[in-house]
């Protein structure tokens, strides 16, 4: 049955959403060199304001001795407090971001204010925070169930798990577990990477924030991987010092360049060139 020329224009117009309200951004390609001068834009940040320093070193090194002590004590336990210190760490982190944007800006950090600077963002950090929880627990489980193909002695003991890492005879264990917990750890740095920064300088929601700092990764991976090897490789050598005192030079340093590494990697288009 044929349609009328009545019935034509009766026919409403076809739907064109309207633009995009988000915020525009530029995914912009990182130099080699870019981890580095992101470090020593932190290690200004960190001297210029030590006591503020001290006090995030201070409670990221806490943290690291309780998981500490629960590892060597009860390892069953270890994923939750682990689960603990990432619902906290990230708060801890945004204010150190705090600092550095008001000295990008001239508005003079404060601790106080780098204290409560998440309280306007809660909703999306604590989104954030859930995704990150859920992927830790996940890669928690894959872990334990590695363990669980390989070595049929139920729950692992501190020295057995040691000892199963550091022996060469269980290469293929080794082998798979790098593959299991490479992944998940790219995943969660992917998904961190510069979305809390963002979060903080933009008040975006934690979807968003995640998906940019997946753009990030995927359009300057080799660099990217070479900041996560020094994230890894500086905590690490922080760790080594007795009583994981490092941390307390190292954390507030890689809080602070984690935001140069934001600055750096993503360009809004009315803040012009960032230095």
């Amino acid at each position: 049955m044929s349609s009328t020329p009545q019935q034509i224009d009766q026919v409403p117009p076809p739907y064109i959403p309207p633009p995009s309200e988000a915020p525009r951004k530029e995914i912009r390609p990182l130099p080699r060199s870019a981890p580095m001068r992101w470090l020593g834009l932190g290690w200004r940040d960190m001297v210029a304001h030590p006591g503020i320093a001290a006090f995030y070193g201070g409670a990221f090194w806490f943290m690291a001795l309780i998981l500490g002590a629960v590892f060597r004590s009860k390892p069953e336990y270890t994923m939750t407090i682990a689960s603990g210190c990432l619902l906290i760490g990230p708060f801890l982190a945004m204010g150190l971001y705090d600092v550095s944007r008001r000295r990008e800006d001239r508005s003079g950090p404060e601790l106080g204010r780098s204290l409560t600077c998440w309280e306007s963002h809660v909703r999306s950090m604590g989104m954030l925070v859930l995704v990150l929880i859920v992927l830790e627990l996940l890669w928690g489980r894959a872990s334990l169930v590695v363990f669980a193909v390989f070595f049929n002695t139920g729950m692992p003991s501190t020295a057995s798990v040691m000892e199963a890492v550091f022996n060469p005879q269980n290469w293929e264990f080794l082998a798979v577990y790098a593959v299991v917990g490479g992944g998940f750890a790219m995943l969660v740095f992917s998904i961190a990477a510069v979305s809390i920064p963002m979060i903080l300088d933009r008040d975006t929601d934690a979807i968003s924030a995640a998906i940019t700092s997946l753009e990030v990764v995927f359009h300057n991976t080799g660099v990217m991987l070479l900041w996560g090897a020094m994230i890894a490789i500086l905590v690490a050598l922080s760790l080594m010092i007795p009583l994981g005192l490092g941390l307390l030079v190292v954390g507030p340093l890689l809080g602070h360049a984690t935001w140069h590494a934001y600055r750096g990697a993503v360009l809004w288009p009315q803040d012009g060139t960032v230095d």
